[in-house]
């Protein structure tokens, strides 16, 4: 094992290869964050159309292997797709309450053509990332990705509470689990060394599962009932191209760069301590595009770089894309085993949520991380202010936009797409805008001092 000097010493190199008997348990440590959140999306769907039993398990299985080939295309790169830094790709939640009434009144394999359709559209705004970056400089990537860590922190709860739509919701059972899990994770965190201390997330959720089994909240049946082995099979259900479904995956689409790009930046700064470079962000945002419309052909959704993992990172400071290419090989595994899945599929929901609640606080503190870098004057205040505002409030009350169209209510539900607009918006009409170079550092606006009030 080594020293944890030698460990800090590369832990922010994200070139850096740990030895295989650290970095593999560390690789299944970021699939374990975000597996279920993973295979939740294609769940929901089916569930949404009655899909036959089969039919839902065919889903999963492709979510699953799809997400394992965009993690490594993401961390290794193919020539200039990917972003080559321990970014973890899965199924997006965000195009869910949008391809939900495609899939109904349409069918999947509109669906799919509408996937198909955004992730192109995904891609080409990645390819031309120096010219649209001015867009996104550290006060609001830095907003986005502080936004990020609290819309999620909900979640983290709904899940220590026992699942969303739980029976038992808030059952002293899940919430002693949940606890146990928060507090073996901060503990080995906070107060071991070294190797062990990057394992926190693992062990606790280890600790968690095996209390859970005798406390009856295990169930093991999927495995029983999951295939040993199966191969992906590409079209299976389809690409059919319909006009109103691609227009509303593409906007979905074309405005989840900027989740893209702050789950890089936050990758980035909190795992390897700087800002991220124009290829990076570039390569990253080409690789969830076509990441996207290759899921499309492999009868999976949309693919973005998961936050839960951005968290994972910074909290165990290991910044190496090798590890979380393995976790991408396992989770290919998973997609052609459908028992490995199976298998991790029954970690109960309160074990994940003990866990992910400080992965998503830890998301938060990234954001303000980046946003302490930047010159908090009455301008970038307001920026960052009125997006917060714009995102919470948006959320809290639903019923404002409840007579909106479904890809609007899509849209203005997450808080997330809302807030990041208004940030981007807010941040070129407000006088003293900084642009931002195509090396990726600030540079005052030719037009207007960046310390303008």
């Amino acid at each position: 094992m080594f020293s944890h000097e030698h460990t800090k010493e590369h832990a922010t190199d994200v070139n850096y290869m740990p030895p295989l008997f650290e970095a593999i348990p560390l690789g299944i440590q970021h699939v374990l964050a975000m597996f279920v959140a993973n295979v939740t999306p294609p769940l929901i769907i089916a569930s949404a159309i009655d899909a036959p039993a089969e039919l839902t398990v065919f889903l999963v299985q492709a979510a699953m292997f799809v997400a394992g080939v965009a993690t490594l295309v993401q961390t290794l790169g193919l020539g200039p797709i990917g972003a080559k830094v321990p970014i973890v790709m899965g199924t997006s939640f965000s195009f869910v309450p949008v391809l939900i009434p495609v899939a109904q009144n349409s069918g999947l394999a509109a669906a799919m053509g509408a996937c198909f359709a955004g992730g192109l559209a995904m891609a080409l705004v990645g390819y031309f990332i120096r010219h649209v970056r001015f867009l996104f400089p550290p006060v609001v990537t830095g907003t986005f990705v502080l936004l990020t860590g609290i819309i999620l922190l909900p979640v983290g709860f709904a899940y220590a509470g026992g699942g969303f739509g739980a029976e038992d919701f808030g059952d002293a059972r899940h919430l002693w689990l949940a606890f146990l899990v928060f507090a073996v994770t901060l503990g080995v965190n906070q107060f071991c060394k070294g190797f062990l201390s990057e394992m926190g997330i693992l062990i606790g959720i280890v600790v968690g599962y095996l209390v859970a089994i005798p406390m009856g909240l295990v169930n093991f049946s999927g495995v029983a009932q999951a295939d040993w082995a199966a191969l992906p099979q590409p079209f299976a259900i389809g690409l059919e191209f319909v006009p109103v479904a691609i227009i509303g995956v593409v906007v979905m689409s074309l405005v989840t760069t900027a989740e893209s790009i702050g789950d890089i930046a936050g990758t980035v700064i909190g795992g390897a301590d700087r800002e991220p470079t124009s290829r990076e962000l570039s390569g990253g945002v080409m690789a969830d595009g076509l990441a996207s419309s290759f899921a499309a052909i492999f009868n999976a959704f949309p693919q973005i770089s998961f936050s839960q993992n951005v968290g994972l990172v910074a909290l165990t400071g290991v910044a190496s894309r090798y590890v979380v290419a393995i976790g991408g090989g396992f989770l290919v595994l998973a997609g052609l085993f459908p028992k490995v899945g199976a298998v991790v599929t029954t970690i109960p929901n309160a074990v994940l949520g003990g866990a992910v609640i400080i992965m998503f606080g830890m998301i938060a503190a990234a954001g303000i991380k980046m946003l302490s870098l930047v010159d908090l004057n009455k301008r970038n205040m307001v920026v960052g202010g009125v997006s917060i505002a714009v995102a919470l409030g948006l959320r809290a009350q639903p019923d404002l936009y409840a007579n909106a169209s479904a890809g609007l209510k899509a849209m203005l539900d997450s808080g997330l797409i809302a807030g990041a607009i208004v940030a981007i918006v807010l941040n070129l009409i407000l006088p003293g805008r900084e642009t931002v170079s195509h090396d990726g550092k600030p540079k005052p606006d030719a037009a207007q001092p960046s310390g303008a009030q």
